[in-house]
C-alpha cells in the first residue's frame, strides 16, 4: 500500500503540474491508477474525482477572463456543460467494466490524437480577427457532445474545449480561461454523480489529488523553466505508448 501511496503521489503532482502547463494530467494518473490494480473504469472515476479540485482551483483564478461565444453566455455554456457531463457520467456507471476495458484503447487513441494535434497542429487564432465560422446552435451542439465525452472519460477534453471555442471566435487567451471554467462544470457534474453511485477508495483519491494541487502550484514554476513545448511532447509520448500498451492488452 505504501508503494502505490508513492506512486500515485508522484503521478498526481506530475499530473497537477502538466494540467498547470499544458493540460493532459490524466495521461499520467490514469495509467498509475492501472498501475497499483484499479479496473479501467475505476480508475478513469478515481482519476476524475482526485484531479478535480485543482481543475476547479484553475477555473476560478481565470474566472474573470472566462466569458461566452457565438453570441452565446457563459451561463448558456455553463447549463449545457454540467447537463453533459452528467450525461457522460451516467453512460460511464451503467457500462459494463468489461465492456469499457475494450473501450479504453480506443478512447486513449482519440485523446492522443486530439492532444497531438491541439498541441502542434492547430491554428493559432490569438493575432487573427477571423470572423466565427460556427453559429450558435453547432457551438451549444459541440460543447454538449464535448461535456458528455469528458463525463464518460475526459482525455483531451481541454484540446476539445480549445478547438471549438478558438472556432466560434474567441482569442487563445480568453478560450483557455473558459475552458478551464467550463472543464470544472463538467466535470462536478460528474463528481458528483461518482461520489453519489460509486464506492471510492479514499486513501488513493486523497492521495493523489494532494500531490496533484501541490504539483498543479508548482507548474506555474515550471513555465519559467521546462519550454511547453518539451512538455506537449512527453504527453503525446505518455499518450501514445499507453494507447498501443492497452491495445496489446485488450
Amino acid at each position: 500500500m505504501i508503494f502505490s501511496c508513492v506512486v500515485l503521489a508522484l503521478a498526481g503532482f506530475a499530473a497537477g503540474a502538466q494540467n498547470a502547463v499544458a493540460g493532459g494530467g490524466s495521461f499520467l494518473t490514469f495509467p498509475a491508477l492501472l498501475f497499483v490494480g484499479l479496473d479501467p473504469r475505476a480508475a478513469n472515476i478515481t482519476s476524475t474525482i482526485a484531479l478535480f479540485p485543482g481543475q476547479a482551483t484553475t477555473g476560478w483564478t481565470g474566472r474573470r477572463m472566462a466569458g461566452g461565444a457565438a453570441g452565446l453566455s457563459l451561463r448558456t455554456l455553463f447549463v449545457v456543460s454540467v447537463i453533459g457531463g452528467a450525461i457522460g457520467a451516467v453512460l460511464l456507471l451503467a457500462t459494463p467494466v468489461s465492456i469499457f476495458t475494450h473501450l479504453v484503447p480506443w478512447l486513449i487513441l482519440f485523446a492522443t490524437l486530439v492532444f497531438v494535434w491541439g498541441s502542434f497542429f492547430r491554428k493559432q487564432r490569438q493575432e487573427e480577427n477571423e470572423p466565427a465560422p460556427l453559429p450558435p446552435r453547432v457551438a451549444v451542439g459541440l460543447q454538449f457532445l464535448i461535456a458528455v465525452y469528458g463525463g464518460y472519460f475526459g482525455g483531451g477534453i481541454g484540446i476539445l474545449m480549445m478547438a471549438a471555442l478558438t472556432a466560434v471566435g474567441l482569442s487563445v487567451r480568453h478560450a483557455g480561461a473558459t475552458k478551464n471554467v467550463l472543464a470544472g462544470v463538467v466535470n462536478v457534474a460528474a463528481v458528483a454523480i461518482f461520489l453519489a453511485r460509486s464506492p471510492q477508495n479514499w486513501t488513493l483519491v486523497l492521495v493523489l489529488g494532494i500531490a496533484a494541487i501541490i504539483g498543479g502550484q508548482v507548474g506555474v514554476l515550471i513555465l519559467r523553466y521546462v519550454p511547453e513545448t518539451v512538455l506537449r511532447v512527453v504527453v503525446s509520448l505518455i499518450g501514445a505508448v499507453l494507447t498501443v500498451g492497452m491495445f496489446l492488452k485488450a
